[in-house]
């Protein structure tokens, strides 16, 4: 998801402080309070080169002969990440296999109402598909030039699992929805990578929905103003409108899941940058 070239500096303290939030990093130093935000002394401050240091850790940070860096399948990460896959393919197992039922006893009725079909709705970068390898590249700076630059000649690896939940969700009778900040210019370079590393689900303009600043869509009021959550959130019901349920939400910023239209939101871990 394109997101503000905040600076270095600000792009891991404004990680610092959701980390400390909830507890996830301890530098063993004393924590700014919700009484005053603004930190009174240098001690209430996470050493910035600690927080790369604790980021890369929780990745397993893993460099190849060529400089590139990449998260470990065995890192704290994947294991965290592979835990809420697993509670989410425990949920939807128990919504698809009531659909499933459900459609079968109508197809014995003569009744003809219809229900709506379950959907599940995913954002890209970092929920889909890992951007660890482009945020060391570009040393946590992100730009505009540099993620075009990056997207067009380099496939992003899959959130560890992420693609097999997917399938197996699609498979199971969930239609599948991507809604990401990324912009419209950026479409095939998307789906490409999303194809490229198994995402084996429709990925037409109808399933993938990337932000179009130039020409937004009707259905968002907010028109060429919208914030995150507005975008997002206007999309999913946007979906609704379409006939779908969308049972469950899946995102790495809290503005993926903020706004309603969706049963249930799974968050993914992301400590490299907050987006509101």
């Amino acid at each position: 998801m394109p997101r503000p070239a905040l600076s270095r500096r600000a792009r891991l303290g404004a990680a610092t402080v959701a980390a400390l939030a909830t507890g996830t990093a301890v530098f063993g130093i004393g924590q700014a309070t919700a009484e005053h935000s603004v930190p009174r002394t240098d001690k209430e401050i996470p050493n910035l080169t600690q927080v790369q240091d604790q980021i890369k850790a929780y990745y397993g940070d893993t460099v190849t002969a060529d400089g590139r860096h990449y998260a470990s399948p065995h890192s704290n990460y994947a294991r965290q990440v592979r835990g809420i896959e697993a509670r989410a393919r425990g949920y939807l197992a128990k919504v698809l296999a009531k659909s499933a039922g459900r459609s079968a006893e109508q197809a014995k009725s003569s009744k003809t109402a219809k229900h709506a079909k379950h959907a599940i709705v995913l954002d890209m970068d970092d929920t889909t598909l890992l951007t660890y390898n482009y945020e060391l590249q570009v040393g946590f700076h992100f730009t505009p030039e540099s993620q075009d630059k990056y997207l067009e000649s380099t496939d992003m690896d899959p959130v560890f699992g992420m693609n097999r939940l997917v399938n197996w969700a699609h498979d199971h009778g969930a239609e599948v929805f991507f809604i990401t900040g990324r912009k419209e210019a950026q479409r095939e370079w998307s789906v490409r990578n999303l194809k490229n590393v198994g995402y084996g689900v429709p990925l037409d303009p109808t399933h993938v929905f990337l932000k179009n600043k130039e020409n937004p869509p009707p259905y968002l009021p907010c028109g060429t103003n919208c914030s995150t959550v507005e975008y997002k959130s206007g999309t999913r019901r946007h979906i609704e409108s379409l006939g779908y349920d969308i049972v469950a939400n899946f995102g790495d910023q809290y503005s993926d899941l903020q706004g309603g239209a969706g049963n249930r939101t799974f968050k993914l871990p992301n400590p490299m940058y907050y987006l509101p």
